[in-house]
């Protein structure tokens, strides 16, 4: 069984996973998975698991902003309406 190992997320290194007790200490490389360092995982499933749901919610939530953003530059209110466009 592998001690440590990066992990990726779409071809994109965002942190290490390190073997410790109770199963593998996430460290992260890229700002954006902040979140999740230093938590504890029981397995490399789970750690990778965990990277692919939190870049998956980053993702949707930029979305939204980019949506709302570009409604402000045409001087819509599409936060409102934000369910419609999905």
């Amino acid at each position: 069984m592998a001690y440590r190992f990066v992990v990726e997320v779409n071809r994109r290194v965002v942190g290490i996973a390190v073997r410790a007790r109770g199963g593998f200490k996430f460290f992260a490389s890229d700002h954006a998975f902040r979140s999740l360092d230093g938590q504890t995982f029981p397995g490399a499933r789970a750690v990778e698991r965990a990277a692919k749901a939190l870049h998956g919610s980053i993702e949707r939530l930029q979305g939204r902003s980019a949506r709302r953003a570009a409604g402000g530059l045409l001087g819509l209110d599409l936060g409102r309406h934000d369910r419609i466009l999905r």
